[in-house]
């Protein structure tokens, strides 16, 4: 799933480029409709107001909502008001993805998205509710089990042998033992479904009877989950780069192996068409071989003395989650392997010190499902894959999930999604190349939501693509926050929207990189899934 590599707060970036964080206000707001929220300034660090004036604040929820006198928590909530009085719509709840991105700045970010579709005045209709859900960022508390796991070098990924293998499993055998010893009060509140319920409180202190609901990515999954506990409470929905239903969790990631081979190999494809600027091979296989070239050299010396092999994957694997990264990582990576200047990898490398997000992503998905406890399994199906030529991610993969085979509880049981009768429509898009939730799922979503209607964007590369230039996408989704309309009922896909060509495979010679990355729209994760 799409993965935000944050700081403990909400990390956007302004158009110059600098970065900026952002935390919800300390007051707290009871959960009760009656009593509101108590909205104060958000609090901004950085040279700009990313915010653009919004209002934060902390909502006081139930730990375990089953028990509503008990212990406490608190989510991080942003509100950015509507200006349209006349015509106003209600609240617009709005996830980034995951599990463990941070919401919180999303709430003028969505704001400044619709608007730069042409469509403002349907963003004016909303009040848009950002949130850290809980356990991510500026909600109380925010998971973190060991802030240093991560740090560069780590132990490559793709082990050479059984010991490798074992330093890796020890690796996060210890994380696991690590977030219970800190958290294990907590994490069997960790499910989905806590976190929907967390929103339905939300809702009520909003003093709305309806919500309406944006998600990217896990985010997907997230507003089916409330769809399905709570029908009568939504209005509408968006869903944008859908979960599979029938892979939660762990055949998620294995079926994320085989698209994101797929589109990295895309995009070595598209390097070796531009061989005359990059200079990195004449075809995808010899493109290929160059990067795994630098990547065995990057596990004898490091690049720029902080870029290992699996710093050097976290970076690029970006390219198969987004063509807007292909020209500047394209740049980034001939930079090196040519002229040995490692700037332009440096630049995007996560410098580490923060696990929030990374524990987050654990601790939901091992909450939400049951995973294989045996080490084997994983072992077996990962050596499998990789034989088959999935090699790029499948052992990436696997660490990034591997704290969960050591969980201190056996997760599940899984929450079967399921569209009432009298459901509202909703609306579903997806790209039919996303690498990171691959195109099954808005098939299978689509069949589990039967008032759904399906958008295909046809040979779509980029994750969760609404709202980034491709105006049939973006005027679909504009119509349908505007006033309900969908598609009409298909077999299958009810429409289709052809990918963007000059924002799907860019044109170097026309584009440069930082004109590239402006192009991609929304500001997507570096880093895994």
């Amino acid at each position: 799933m799409k993965r935000t590599i944050l700081v403990a707060t909400a990390l956007v970036v302004t158009a110059g480029g600098a970065g900026v964080a952002v935390s919800a206000s300390a007051d707290t707001g009871p959960a009760g409709a009656a009593k509101g929220i108590a909205w104060g300034k958000c609090e901004v660090s950085g040279p700009d107001d990313p915010m653009n004036q919004a209002q934060c604040a902390q909502v006081e929820v139930p730990l375990d909502h089953s028990r509503p006198g008990g212990r406490k928590i608190s989510i991080a909530v942003s509100r950015f008001k509507h200006t349209d009085e006349k015509n106003y719509q209600g609240a617009l709840f709005v996830n980034p993805g995951g599990p463990g991105g941070s919401g919180l700045a999303y709430s003028p970010a969505l704001a400044r998205w619709i608007g730069g579709t042409g469509h403002a005045d349907v963003a004016a209709k909303y009040d848009i509710i950002g949130f850290d859900p809980r356990g991510v960022g500026s909600s109380k508390p925010a998971l973190t089990c060991d802030p240093n796991f991560s740090d560069p070098i780590r132990p490559d990924y793709n082990p050479a042998s059984w010991k490798e293998e074992k330093a890796w499993i020890a690796k996060s055998k210890k994380y696991a033992q690590d977030c219970a010893k800190k958290f294990g009060w907590m994490l069997p509140h960790m499910r989905t479904t806590d976190a929907a319920r967390d929103v339905d409180a939300i809702r009520a202190a909003l003093g709305q009877q309806k919500i309406s609901w944006y998600g990217f990515s896990y985010g997907t999954y997230f507003g089916a989950t409330y769809a399905t506990l709570f029908p009568n409470r939504v209005n509408r929905m968006v869903l944008d780069g859908n979960v599979n239903p029938k892979t939660v969790w762990y055949d998620a990631q294995l079926e994320q192996d085989k698209a994101f081979e797929r589109n990295m190999k895309a995009w070595w494809a598209w390097i070796a068409k531009y061989d005359s600027v990059y200079h990195l091979g004449t075809s995808a296989k010899a493109v290929e071989a160059k990067y795994y070239a630098v990547r065995t050299a990057a596990k004898k010396a490091s690049i720029g003395g902080k870029i290992g092999p699996d710093e050097l994957d976290d970076i690029v694997l970006s390219a198969g989650y987004n063509t807007g990264f292909y020209i500047p990582f394209a740049q980034a990576l001939s930079a090196w392997a040519n002229d040995k200047d490692p700037s332009g990898l440096l630049d995007w490398l996560s410098p580490g010190g923060d696990d929030n997000g990374f524990a987050v992503y654990n601790a939901v998905q091992a909450a939400d499902a049951k995973w294989p406890r045996n080490w084997s399994t994983w072992h077996r199906d990962a050596v499998k894959l990789y034989k088959q030529g999935y090699r790029f991610v499948t052992w990436g993969n696997v660490w990034y999930n591997a704290p969960v085979a050591f969980w201190p509880f056996k997760g599940g049981p899984e929450f079967k999604l399921k569209g009432a009768k009298g459901l509202p429509g909703m609306l579903l898009v997806q790209s039919t190349q996303d690498g990171a939730t691959p195109v099954a799922g808005g098939l299978e979503m689509h069949k589990v939501f039967p008032s759904s209607r399906l958008v295909f964007e046809v040979g779509g590369k980029t994750h969760a693509n609404t709202l980034n230039g491709n105006v049939c996408l973006d005027d679909k989704v504009a119509a349908y926050l505007d006033t309900g309309a969908l598609p009409a009922s298909h077999r299958g896909p009810d429409a289709y929207c052809k990918a963007v060509p000059e924002l799907n495979d860019p044109d170097p010679t026309a584009m440069t990189a930082k004109a590239a990355r402006a192009a991609a729209g929304k500001d997507l994760p570096v880093g895994r899934p």
